[in-house]
């Protein structure tokens, strides 16, 4: 179980391919500044402008696109085996809660079994594991010393020791639905052999905190989550395309994901490199409806590197996966542009964008003059927040949260901090491309009273 290092982000940087084809490009650009300065400038923002129309249809088509009706979880005969995996570093403090709500899980407690991953050097969380009141089925699993010190890295560790038949993968603020396994094995019983692995939708709630210590960064933050899991992720399920997996509550046949690999260890958005890693090698991704709640990351200085982490991830995942372009074919290749691409293609664009209106605007003001704005432009990017405010708005009823004018005015500051996390990933790419930007997590104020005693039974 170990990848190729040409289908892995282990290799860093482009290969001699990918180097010619963007020096092809760059001559090409160069060359056609040279010799036509405007028109290749019009071109350009033509461009730009193309890809957010097309970004703009394609969220109207996933918009349109019918839901899959929910079937009750009808009981199997019998249950398959179940693998839990939950990766945790550093997490003393919410690794109670984490046990808590894991027992919660209504399976079979003869056909579950769950490792909490914990590196070796990681004391304080080994120690708070061995505290806490575990079920018989869930066990403390060390990961031995070794690089890269990240999450999947760890994974296919657990991975190595499972005997399910199915698993799923949990992070350490997870709180999953308890029928969440039931509805997963049930409906890999009901799909085809080609259904590899079903992703749980992630809901973010910041109720179970006493106070919200940045309610902007909150309500942007679940609204984009609403957005991706409940309208965009399952309309692609729905339309036969492969997307990028969440980090967690992904419920996989335990035999594909041997067969292809595992998670790519030095990848840190090994959730998105896997769902298309699943497609390359013929294999199909589908939703389930029972979701795992998690909290907002909160503080700016919290969000800033956890997606930092994310588009560098995406880099690597997009670079990784053009290595070999014509194997995702051409389905594949629509599903890596208009998810990864466009995500990095916006970040690249909001700020700047923000920025040109906000300019014009002053600069018109105070020379006393209209602003002198072209309408085509204004028209595109106009098309794109209508967009990204439509796709909200529906994800965020479907996950039972508020979106309203205030939250939809506010969009376009949280859409330019993109920008900034995107030079700052692009330069991490470069410098350090497998460094793990841990993300800090502290218990829910409603689960502060859990048990910490003596392991106890089930």
């Amino acid at each position: 179980m170990r990848l190729a290092m040409a289908d892995s982000a282990a290799r860093p940087g482009l290969t001699k391919g990918q180097w010619i084809a963007v020096a092809i490009l760059a001559i090409a650009l160069i060359s056609a500044i040279v010799i036509a300065p405007g028109g290749t400038g019009l071109t350009l923002v033509l461009l730009v402008g193309a890809g957010f129309v097309a970004c703009a249809l394609w969220r109207l088509l996933l918009v349109m696109t019918p839901r899959s009706n929910v079937q009750p979880v009808e009981p199997l005969a019998e249950w398959p085996r179940y693998t839990v995996l939950a990766a945790l570093h550093d997490e003393a403090a919410v690794v109670p809660q984490l046990i808590a709500r894991l027992s919660r899980l209504d399976y079979p407690a003869d056909k579950l079994e769950g490792f909490l991953l914990l590196e070796a050097h990681d004391r304080a969380t080994i120690a708070a594991a061995n505290l806490c009141q575990r079920p018989d089925w869930l066990q403390i699993l060390v990961v031995p010393s070794g690089q890269p010190q990240t999450k999947p890295r760890a994974l296919n560790w657990g991975l190595l020791h499972a005997a399910g038949d199915l698993v799923t993968v949990y992070d350490a603020e997870d709180d999953p639905d308890p029928l969440q396994l039931k509805e997963a094995a049930a409906r890999f019983a009901a799909e085809t052999a080609s259904m590899a692995c079903l992703q749980a939708p992630l809901r973010i709630r910041s109720r179970l905190r006493a106070r919200t210590a940045a309610p902007f960064l909150d309500r942007q933050f679940a609204a984009e989550y609403a957005a991706l899991f409940e309208v965009i992720l399952p309309a692609m399920a729905r339309l036969g395309l492969p997307f990028p997996l969440g980090g967690t509550s992904n419920h996989f046949r335990v035999d594909v994901l041997r067969a292809v690999g595992g998670w790519d260890a030095w990848n840190v958005t090994e959730d998105a490199d896997l769902g298309f890693r699943l497609w390359r090698h013929g294999w199909r991704l589908g939703m389930i409806s029972r979701p795992t709640y998690e909290t907002p990351p909160e503080r700016l200085e919290v969000w800033l590197p956890q997606r930092t982490r994310w588009l560098k991830g995406y880099l690597q995942t997009v670079i990784v996966h053009l290595r070999k372009p014509l194997g995702l074919g051409p389905r594949g290749l629509l599903a890596l542009t208009m998810t990864l691409g466009m995500a990095l293609l916006a970040a690249m664009t909001h700020a700047p964008s923000l920025a040109w209106i906000i300019s014009g605007v002053l600069i018109s003001v105070r020379a006393g003059i209209s602003p002198d704005l072209p309408f085509h432009a204004l028209a595109v990017l106009a098309m794109g927040a209508i967009s990204a405010w439509g796709t909200c708005y529906l994800g965020a009823r479907r996950a039972g949260i508020r979106y309203g004018p205030l939250e939809m005015a506010s969009a376009p500051a949280y859409w330019s901090l993109l920008t900034l996390a995107l030079i700052q990933a692009i330069w991490r790419l470069i410098r350090e491309p497998h460094v793990w930007d841990k993300t800090p997590h502290q218990p829910d104020t409603a689960d502060e009273a859990i048990p910490v005693a003596g392991r106890g039974p089930a």
